[in-house]
């Protein structure tokens, strides 16, 4: 099937106050684990490769990129390819080239000021591409090995006034909201801040963004999408599902030697993720 955009399965989603997934890959496993699941629920999805990815590839986004796109274009679903947590201004220029149709552009850590300068170029850029872009206003913590930030942090949520001028002067197309999850979490247990999420839906006409959703169980999801989330990030769960798989077949075999064997299972072990995921998502 031919690669759709991201904007397109985002834009649909939340019109019918549904959500569609997006999940972080890193190796070949990922992708392939990620469209298997998608196809078994005949679902559509998102791949996204973020800046840390680029750099665990040697700072090569095509190798990773070629790849997803050439898997997505054989995939009996609906696929788009989305770089994801981008500060480099070099690396947004290679978006387009490389296939992505989206970006999620990071300047949270900024000022505000900042964040609406840099984001503004990037978004003006991005448009002039055919590229519909992503940002964050709040900070959704644990990015980089940091630890979550407080959630009662100055800044550690999103302020719906701010949103409202910040998406405004900002074009972008889409808002990724901090109200409670951080990236990175491997236990599930981050509380979201319903009725912030309520406001920020009422206040804003672009579609939300949630991130770090590995670390949120499956009830808040459900009531995020229900409360106007409409594409929702996927990264450790995949890591989480793939490490404890493999450490488990070495332990059972320590005499296994042949990488297929291992990945496998880890990669079994992803589809496996990635079919809970989308079915909590009601796809």
């Amino acid at each position: 099937m031919p690669l759709v955009t991201t904007g397109e399965l985002v834009t649909r989603a939340a019109a019918t106050r549904s959500a569609v997934a997006a999940f972080n890959v890193i190796t070949l496993e990922h992708v392939e684990a990620v469209i298997t699941g998608a196809e078994s629920l005949d679902a559509p999805v998102v791949l996204q490769v973020s800046e840390n990815a680029v750099k665990f590839r040697h700072g090569r986004v095509l190798p990773l990129a070629r790849a997803a796109g050439t898997a997505a274009e054989r995939a009996a679903v609906a696929v788009a390819l989305h770089l994801d947590h981008v500060q480099s201004d070099d690396l947004l220029r290679e978006a387009a080239d490389a296939g992505f149709s989206s970006v999620m552009y990071d300047a949270a850590r900024l000022p505000y000021a900042e964040n609406l300068a840099a984001t503004r170029a990037a978004a003006d850029w991005a448009h002039s591409q055919g590229l519909w872009i992503e940002a964050e206003l709040g900070e959704i913590g644990g990015k980089h090995g940091q630890p979550p930030l407080d959630a009662h942090a100055p800044g550690a949520r999103t302020d719906p006034a701010e949103a409202r001028a910040f998406v405004a002067d900002s074009g972008v197309d889409a808002l990724a909201v901090a109200v409670g999850s951080a990236h990175a979490m491997t236990e599930r247990t981050a509380t979201l801040d319903h009725d912030l999420l309520k406001r920020l839906a009422a206040g804003l006409d672009v579609p939300l963004v949630l991130h770090g959703s590995s670390g949120v169980r499956d009830d808040e999801l459900t009531a995020a999408v229900a409360g106007g989330i409409a594409k929702v990030n996927v990264g450790t769960a995949l890591n989480t599902a793939m490490t404890l798989a493999i450490r488990e077949h070495l332990a059972a075999h320590p005499e296994a030697v042949d990488s297929r064997t291992y990945l496998g299972v880890g990669r079994a072990a992803m589809t496996e993720a990635t079919r809970r995921i989308i079915r909590m998502l009601g796809r």
